[in-house]
């Protein structure tokens, strides 16, 4: 019997040691990972590329880059707070200082001096300054016997509490981060941002260029850039790390990093987890989008005006539409299940032959469970909690206000997240922002929601009923829309400091029906944050055993926090054709032509009327094999020095993927040539000052 169970012993220990080797191979020789900046890979840098950035070199980069709040990534780069983005990042931003006599997303943007720079509404930049890892003060809270309830309870009230001694010492925008599932917790320190002012925007047809046709696809030539310039008490603010330009750009099979805040991955979930995304949340969520795309595309389709006013809304559906589309086209590729479902079985045999982890197979079990629960209140938590009844910018506002009154006599720790003091200010930048919201796109958004969520949940669905208040869903948004109170910022303040008594008087009908739906809303909410909370304590325990057998060196998913990824500079093969790394000026002209200038593929006058002037060879775009996702678009590129040489702003159609898998035989991340932009400043806009700064690092 010793005999066998010291065979079994070895056999085992051989198979973990090959199942760790294989991991560690993988990273080696393929460029995975979104990695932790107080845990970045350099041992596997020194194994595959003989680099390792030092200590200094991580710091500049980190502080160097810019998290845009509403979604997406950029960087300093100049001493003077210019911040460089996609275009696509700053949209909402451009879409808000647009009108119907000046549409400066479509038209684009130039501020020639500091006094033509326009402030935006609510924008908010975050630049992180610290990470300190909080993991035993957070586990420390939850003791043996707590239901779920208590747990998370007290695990809220102490990520609240570490956030307000933390603001409260620091005066930073303080974030506990839930990394690993639950399997570490980081308090992130940010810098805030809410000064922010647009200094130069190109004109939509050309940040944009090829339309949602070449959206995902390569190769591409899209001058996909957005300018602003960060403010301290009304005067440009002054930067210590910023970056310069190396104007040679990259060659192929380069080294690059590229910095930024990817928003999420799945990659560490269960398979009960990705099953429950296939079969439940991307079908959902799809069929949505879709029913988006064409109800605001018929209705831009009516006039100009219309257009303008949903051509940024239209442009981020397709995007996510293309997006979660090809998360779920992944997920209907049998090889990825089952390199996934491998995965996961070599994970539990290892565990299941560990005497010190083996009863954590039981987490397993629970989180399909889990799932199994979930699934059975999805739609009702999507339709009530998610809002996706209520598609109005005027719900919002009315459930925050409603929301508020009841949260903020509650101790921080035990208010909803977005009630927490440490998020007061960035709540209170949107609540009270002066952007304008237009009455018929409202009514037209709210019309189709309502119908949704009866086609969703049934006419009859008492809710519903009481939500529509006996009338048809084009009366009630109209109604709703056009009585509401809350329609100016300064009336909002004043509701804000109001009491739940005094709200209540009102008799605001947008508040009301937030009202009507807030209990049961609420307690969708209850039910998740439970069932979160044990997939917490669930994944807690298999990323312990994870660490301790598996021995590999890695990231957790993404969180929309400060990551860094490296690859190489790197072309691909696509039905047998070679896919080159870069596309120039020539190849744009080109491509406009093969299609008639016509659409999405047209330029704007700006780049016909300068083409002599214009170097053809300039290089537009270029792929590597970085590994990034949704949230990285506006993300610095930069060489071994930590020199900017581009910025993300894409992914090619085989990225996609990459939220559940990484893979870089054709996968690619899709960048703008710090070349082409230099190149557009100086001979397409008059832009030359604008360029010599960012040259200069300086004004």
């Amino acid at each position: 019997m010793d005999e066998i169970m010291s065979s079994k012993k070895n056999i085992l220990t051989a198979v973990m040691a090959a199942a760790a080797l294989t991991l560690s191979m993988d990273r080696v020789y393929s460029d995975e990972g979104m990695w932790l900046y107080d845990d970045p890979p350099l041992e596997i840098l020194k194994a595959k590329y003989n680099y390792s950035p030092s200590a200094e070199w991580l710091e500049h980069l980190q502080k160097a880059s810019v998290r845009f709040n509403n979604g997406g990534s950029g960087s300093f780069v100049s001493a003077d707070g210019l911040v460089i983005s996609n275009h696509h990042v700053g949209a909402g931003a451009l879409e808000k200082l647009s009108t119907e006599e000046n549409n400066i997303f479509a038209n684009g943007f130039y501020a020639r001096t500091s006094a033509e720079e326009l402030r935006c509404h609510d924008l908010e930049l975050n630049v992180l300054m610290s990470i300190e890892d909080v993991t035993d003060q957070v586990n420390a809270v939850i003791r043996p016997g707590m239901s779920s309830e208590e747990a998370f309870k007290a695990r809220r009230e102490i990520m609240a509490k570490i956030e307000a001694e933390s603001l409260e010492k620091t005066g930073l925008r303080s974030d506990v981060v839930t990394l690993f599932q639950g399997g570490k917790y980081s308090l992130y320190r940010y810098k805030r941002y809410t000064d922010v002012r647009l200094v130069f925007a190109p004109e939509s047809l050309i940040a944009s260029f090829g339309g949602d046709t070449d959206n995902f696809e390569y190769p591409r030539y899209d001058l996909d850039i957005s300018i602003f310039r960060v403010y301290e008490n009304d005067k440009p603010a002054k930067i210590e790390h910023y970056l310069t330009w190396n104007m040679k750009g990259v060659a192929e099979n380069d080294l690059i990093f590229m910095s930024g805040n990817p928003g999420s991955t799945s990659r560490l979930i269960t398979m009960a987890e990705l099953k429950s995304d296939r079969d439940l949340v991307l079908p959902h969520t799809l069929q949505r989008l879709n029913r988006l795309e064409v109800l605001y595309s018929v209705w831009a389709a009516r006039s100009k005006e219309n257009s303008r006013r949903a051509k940024q809304s239209i442009l981020g559906i397709q995007n996510a539409r293309k997006a979660f589309g090809g998360h779920f086209t992944g997920l209907l590729d049998p090889s990825l299940i089952a390199k996934k479902e491998a995965e996961e079985k070599a994970l539990k045999e290892a565990i299941a032959a560990s005497s010190e982890y083996k009863d954590t197979l039981k987490a397993f079990d629970q989180i399909a469970q889990i799932e199994k629960d979930a699934a059975e209140s999805y739609l009702p938590y999507r339709i009530w909690e998610g809002a996706q009844a209520f598609n109005s910018s005027y719900f919002g506002f009315a459930r925050t206000l409603l929301r508020n009154a009841d949260e903020k006599s509650k101790p921080s720790g035990e208010r909803l997240r977005e009630f927490r003091d440490s998020n007061k200010v960035s709540l209170e930048l949107r609540l009270f922002s002066e952007a304008p919201i237009y009455e018929d796109f409202e009514i037209l958004r709210l019309t189709d929601s309502l119908k949704f969520a009866i086609e969703q949940l049934g006419y009859n669905d008492p809710l519903v009923q009481r939500v529509l208040a006996g009338k048809s869903p084009e009366a009630r948004a109209f109604e709703l829309v056009k009585e509401t109170q809350i329609k100016t910022a300064e009336r909002r303040k004043a509701i804000y400091a109001m009491s739940p008594v005094e709200i209540q008087k009102l008799n605001d009908p947008m508040i009301e029906v937030a009202r009507v739906v807030d209990g049961a809303a609420r307690q969708l909410r209850k039910v998740g944050e439970q069932q979160a909370e044990l997939t917490k304590q669930a994944h807690d325990k298999i990323a312990k055993a994870r660490f301790a057998l598996m021995k590999e060196h890695s990231y957790p998913d993404a969180t929309f926090t400060l990551r860094l990824s490296y690859g190489q500079v790197k072309g691909y093969e696509e039905a047998g054709q070679a896919i080159p790394f870069q596309t120039d000026l020539k190849g744009m002209y080109a491509h406009a032509e093969d299609h008639d200038y016509e659409g999405d593929f047209d330029l704007p006058e700006s780049w016909k009327k300068p083409l002599k002037a214009l170097d053809l060879n300039t290089p537009c775009n270029f792929v590597s094999t970085a590994d990034i996702i949704g949230g990285n678009s506006g993300s610095p590129v930069v060489n071994r020095a930590g020199e900017f040489v581009g910025i993300v702003f894409d992914g090619n159609i085989q990225s996609l993927v990459g939220e559940y898998v990484y893979t870089d035989v054709q996968a690619r991340s899709t960048s703008i040539n710090c070349q082409f932009i230099i190149e557009a400043l100086n001979k397409v806009y008059g832009a030359e000052d604008l360029a010599k700064e960012i040259l200069n690092g300086r004004r």
